[in-house]
């Protein structure tokens, strides 16, 4: 790469362009600095399969859609209020009501920020009512904001899956653990705070519980029914997209009529359109960025240079971890996703990461780093919304990062823990996956065949393109291939003369009396060590 495209790029940023255009720039430039090849080459994927063509795309606008809609209903006051009929009986039950509510909130919605002013303006006041700590507050609510983000159907596990090349499906199954042991793990700080401080509790009144719950029937419907339909295959992950939307359009316009059909859908849809439109601008810019590194080889770059001094996956896990909360400070999440993933994906596969589990590490981190001092995200929006001192946040968050950081060890070095979902869906990991210096192992043909008859196995339904097949030596396959693929079948037909039809056996016996097939195993010996 050149200096002055270095330096072009970086002064862009410096003047404040947004980041599509500096991906955009990145992409153009250094295609056309690539010998014999145009600057469109960096469009080339973004209409492929990869981007334009791919059938997640459609989910993105779903599902934030149906967040917004939920945001600007009634849906975080029934949340609150059910929560609280259920829960506010334990020691320290409110703030476990924050817990929950704020997780399943985020959930829908995808970002920390709507969290913490919707849920987190309701109950940091009742939490200082109710004589909790002021620090313990104000560090609930604002670790509260990202704690969603692992459950489906959440927003950037759906950007992560379409960035990555993953399966969804398995994504939003494998987050689902995690993300209860990130909520068990500060639902137990939660906890020994009520004890120790001797906290005000609801009393459990079983007519009010059921009231709250059944005013909130229609919301905690949508997650049981989403994770029933995938769980079971009755929903794929676009059909569940379309699914949510329609349903909470639905139930917020025409059942809770939170939502006017004239005044406040028009705003919805426009403000929701808007974060769509950003967010797919960026992912096609960074599609092209995305496939320069790919073709310039900057991932295996990486990793050779990583290779002097990481030799193994618990080391490489480590500092990833330390690498992706940096990140989460620096970033917001979907320009983490769009910038960092098509790096450390190949690297990862590498030493043996599954892309499945990397995609809950790397959330995980994220929902780290947007509360780490001193620049996380989420400390300047609880500064703003409930006018404290960004510093008084360092202090406030800490004991949450502490809890976070144990989960995410649990999470990071316990593949299962992400993994025992998805398997339980039929999930197979890549076989390809392999620690670096691992030689890729060649498959031996079954009972030491070769020649033709190890090609009947790659003789299936679907055609067959022989110019797979064709190596450097004498016999081109180009020859007996025409317009169309050409099958193992097709093959055989061709052969057939003279007065007996010629079969593959028949075709193999003549090439092995002048030599064997190009890329064929040699022939075994007999007894006398002859071949036969």
């Amino acid at each position: 790469m050149d200096l002055w495209i270095i330096v072009f790029l970086v002064g862009l940023a410096l003047l404040g362009a947004p980041l599509f255009a500096i991906f955009g720039a990145a992409a153009m430039l250094l295609f056309a600095d690539m010998p014999n090849t145009p600057i469109t080459g960096a469009t080339n994927d973004v209409f492929s399969e990869k981007f334009a063509n791919s059938p997640l795309l459609v989910t993105i606008p779903l599902f934030t859609f149906a967040g917004y809609l939920m945001a600007e209903s009634g849906t975080p006051q029934r949340l609150v209020k059910m929560s609280r009929a259920w829960l506010g009986w334990l020691p320290g039950g409110l703030a476990i009501v924050c817990l929950m509510a704020s997780a399943f909130f985020t959930t829908f919605t995808g970002g920390s920020g709507i969290t913490i002013v919707a849920i987190g303006g309701l109950l940091y006041p009742a939490l200082i009512a109710d004589r909790y700590p002021e620090r313990f507050s104000l560090g609930l609510v604002t670790s509260g904001g990202s704690l969603g983000l692992l459950f489906p159907p959440s927003l950037p596990i759906i950007i992560y899956g379409v960035v990555a090349g993953v399966q969804i499906e398995y994504l939003f199954m494998a987050g689902i653990l995690p993300g209860v042991l990130t909520l068990i793990a500060i639902g137990i700080y939660a906890f020994y705070m009520g004890v120790s401080r001797k906290m005000v509790r609801t009393p459990f009144v079983m007519k009010d519980a059921m009231t709250a719950l059944w005013e909130t029937k229609w919301e905690v419907f949508l997650p049981v029914a989403l994770l029933g339909g995938l769980m079971t295959g009755t929903l794929r992950i676009h059909e569940a997209a379309a699914f949510t939307a329609l349903y909470v359009l639905v139930i917020e316009v025409w059942v809770y009529k939170d939502v006017s059909f004239r005044g406040d859908l028009p705003r919805i849809i426009r403000e929701s359109m808007t974060l769509v439109g950003a967010i797919l601008i960026i992912l096609a810019t960074a599609v092209g960025f995305t496939s320069f590194l790919i073709q310039a080889r900057v991932p295996f770059l990486i990793l050779d240079a990583m290779g002097a001094f990481i030799d193994s996956k618990l080391a490489f896990l480590l500092l990833l971890n330390v690498f992706l909360i940096v990140v989460g400070m620096l970033m917001d999440i979907f320009s983490a996703i769009v910038v960092v993933v098509p790096l450390i994906v190949p690297i990862a596969t590498r030493f043996g990461v599954d892309p499945v589990h990397l995609g809950i590490v790397f959330l995980l981190n994220l929902e780290i780093g947007y509360m780490t001092p001193p620049v996380g995200l989420n400390l300047f929006i609880s500064s703003f919304r409930f006018e404290k001192p960004v510093t008084a946040l360092y202090k406030a968050v800490l004991p949450f990062i502490l809890l976070l950081l144990i989960a995410l060890g649990f999470t990071t070095y316990g593949e299962s823990l992400s993994l025992w979902l998805p398997h339980r869906m039929g999930y197979v990991p890549s076989a390809s996956m392999h620690a670096p210096g691992d030689p890729a192992e060649p498959v031996a043909p079954a009972d030491g065949g070769g020649g033709l008859d190890s090609l009947d196995d790659l003789d299936g339904d679907a055609p067959l393109n022989l110019d797979d097949l064709d190596g450097d030596a004498p016999l081109n396959l180009d020859d007996l291939e025409g317009d169309e693929p050409l099958n193992l079948d097709d093959l055989e037909g061709d052969l057939e003369g003279g007065d007996e039809p010629l079969d593959l056996d028949s075709l193999e016996d003549e090439l092995g009396e002048e030599g064997a097939v190009p890329g064929s195993a040699p022939a075994p010996a007999d007894d006398t060590g002859s071949a036969p």
